[in-house]
């Protein structure tokens, strides 16, 4: 905890008096209490955290965040939130978008800040829906889905989040729910511990417009089937009574039946989150139902430098080699030319 006077922040500390705008049973309720949970265990004062967002219900976040923001445009977020991450590093800089913010108008936004490694949180409220805009399918809605825009089902291949953001070369990538309270919250605690750009997808049920989407690992009658708890260091072990495993066969991932004698947890791939390399979590990243159980958890937590700590360093160079410098000196430096007027 960290102190104002003697006494410690609170998750009412994080709280505004703005009424809470979204449906009710709408799970970013959930989302927005864990992360007012979080941030008083950090040990940063208030007045330096900010949250940036962009367009859509989960853009609202900044108005419940009693800690500097901007609700900013349509899927610029990102960039606006790596613009105060480098003009103030001390900064801890959250981004909060959703599934069409992050990954429609916003995508270019959304791979460029996860390779550059910004210092920066990126929240990712994936309901496979457009809310704000009344029921549009999204970029992440699975084929067949039938919406307003696709009555008839969709027909486009929907994006992978975290693939998308492993392949950008993010250095930590993660996954969880909105009601696993306790799994979201030790997956939110990683990631803001983070240095470098931390990617959280939080699957969201839109109650209004795509209810249900995620009931197949919510459901406690058969989330322990058709889910898997990625733990670094642990067993990909899953199923009741953790009878079923993953074990990477060649170059394709298998599921293995661990309560017929034939295989233990000891035959089950042991989870790396901390590799270099990212072919594991690659396939990891393309589990789902109804073949494989869908993985949640951090695919990847490694250490590379951030973009603000290679920039200082540039800067440190740069005043090192020239001095100070001054702007009319850098204008006219290099090639110039001068245009004279015509004559007649």
């Amino acid at each position: 905890m960290i102190q104002i006077g003697h006494a410690p922040l609170t998750r009412k500390d994080f709280e505004t008096d703005q009424d809470v705008r979204w449906c009710p049973g709408c799970g970013d309720y959930a989302i927005l209490a864990q992360i007012q949970k979080l941030l008083p265990t950090l040990g940063i004062p208030r007045e330096n955290f900010a949250f940036v967002s962009g367009i859509g219900c989960s853009s609202r976040f900044p108005y419940y965040m009693a800690t500097y923001g901007m609700h900013t445009i349509h899927g610029r977020a990102p960039a606006i939130a790596s613009g105060l991450k480098i003009s103030r590093p001390d900064l801890s800089v959250w981004v909060v978008t959703g599934d069409g913010d992050a990954l429609a108008i916003g995508g270019n936004h959304f791979i460029h800040v996860l390779r550059r490694n910004v210092g920066i949180k990126v929240i990712l409220l994936n309901n496979q829906i457009y809310g704000l805009t009344k029921g549009q399918a999204s970029p992440t809605s699975p084929m067949g889905a039938k919406s307003k825009t696709t009555p008839l089902g969709s027909i486009d291949r929907p994006f992978n989040p975290v693939w998308m953001a492993l392949a950008a070369g993010a250095t930590f990538v993660a996954r969880t729910v909105d009601v696993e309270l306790a799994h979201m919250g030790e997956v939110l605690r990683q990631a803001a511990l983070h240095e470098g750009t931390a990617f959280v997808e939080i699957l969201q049920n839109c109650v209004t417009f795509n209810d249900g989407a995620f009931d197949f690992i919510t459901n406690k009658s058969t989330k322990e089937d058709t889910r898997i708890l990625l733990e670094h260091g642990k067993p990909m072990v899953f199923g009741k009574g953790r009878s079923r495993g993953i074990r990477f066969g060649g170059a394709e991932p298998e599921v293995i039946p661990l309560d017929d004698g034939r295989f233990s947890e000891a035959d089950c791939r042991v989870h790396d989150a901390h590799a270099n390399g990212t072919s594991s979590a690659f396939l990891l990243a393309q589990l789902d139902a109804p073949h494989f159980p869908l993985p949640l958890g951090v695919f990847r937590a490694v250490q590379e430098p951030t973009y603000e700590a290679r920039n200082t360093e540039l800067g440190d160079l740069a005043r090192a080699k020239s001095g100070a410098g001054r702007l009319e000196s850098l204008l006219a430096s290099g090639t110039t030319w001068t245009i004279e007027p015509e004559t007649v």
